[in-house]
This record gives structure tokens, C-alpha cells and sequence, in this order.
């Protein structure tokens, strides 16, 4: 299956308006990992100079809704999804170019292929990793999802 960074970005411009024009951007996107991009900007800041916190958040979350959303269109099934819980950790200031990774596609897939095969409800958390341009970690963010098919 080929993923396709414009469709999820043009996404992002009518369905997440906050994220698009706060700079949030897939950037990779395959079977294992995904990658979500927001450069430091005047948009973004918060007023101690660097990405705040809920535009972190957006980037982080986007890298793992990714996955859940990928696979859901891949079952051809609707299925609802929703984040019950999110918790995150802050280890420095947030500035410059910010990629946060998942890499926990892999397991997704089978989850949701599980869920619209079974018809009960899945929940599983999927974890977020923040790193500036030196690879220092930035932010960590964890998304306990939860999947139905309708």
C-alpha cells in the first residue's frame, strides 16, 4: 500500500486547520514509521520562545493518528476512533525544526484489523517522541486510542 504525504497533509488544510496553519506537517509516512514536522515560528510560540505546548501536541498526535487512520482506510470498514487519554513530558525548550516519531505502525495494523474483524472495541496507546535538529529529545507524548467499527 502506498502512502501518500499530500493526501494527509491536504487533510490537515480542510479537516485540522490549527495544525496546517501552525506549520504541522507529515513528513514520512510508512508501515513502521510515521514522522510529523513543525518548525518554531511566530504563529506557534509560545511567550517564552519556543513551539508551545499544544502545537507539540497536534504534531505528536498527528504522528500516531496516522497510523489508525491508514489503517482503517485499508479495512474499507468505517470505524470510530478517539483518543481517551493523552499525557506528555517536557525535557527541554522546543525550538528550530521539531520531528516527532512513532514508530509503532506495525502493530496498529493488526489492531484495527482485529477490531473491524471481531467487532469489540480496541484500545492501545501509541507513544510520540519529540527530537530537535541536534536529536535531542524535546518532548515525549502518549495517546491511549480507542477504535469500534461501527
Amino acid at each position: 500500500m502506498k502512502f501518500d504525504l499530500l493526501r494527509f497533509n491536504r487533510f490537515n488544510f480542510f479537516n485540522l486547520p490549527a495544525a496546517w496553519w501552525t506549520g504541522v506537517r507529515v513528513t514520512h509516512l510508512d508501515k513502521k514509521v510515521a514522522e510529523v514536522s513543525v518548525k518554531h515560528r511566530w504563529i506557534n510560540q509560545n511567550p517564552f520562545g519556543s513551539i508551545f505546548w499544544a502545537v507539540q501536541g497536534m504534531a505528536a498526535e498527528l504522528s500516531t493518528a496516522a497510523f489508525v487512520m491508514t489503517a482503517i482506510k485499508k479495512t474499507g470498514r468505517p470505524v470510530s476512533m478517539l483518543v481517551l487519554t493523552a499525557s506528555a513530558s517536557f525535557k527541554k525548550k522546543a525550538k528550530g525544526l521539531i520531528k516527532f516519531q512513532c514508530d509503532q505502525g506495525l502493530s496498529v495494523s493488526q489492531i484495527v484489523e482485529n477490531a473491524v474483524k471481531t467487532g469489540e472495541p480496541e484500545k492501545f496507546i501509541l507513544r510520540s517522541v519529540g527530537t530537535d535538529e541536534d536529536g535531542n529529545v524535546v518532548s515525549t507524548f502518549e495517546f491511549e486510542w480507542s477504535i469500534k467499527r461501527k
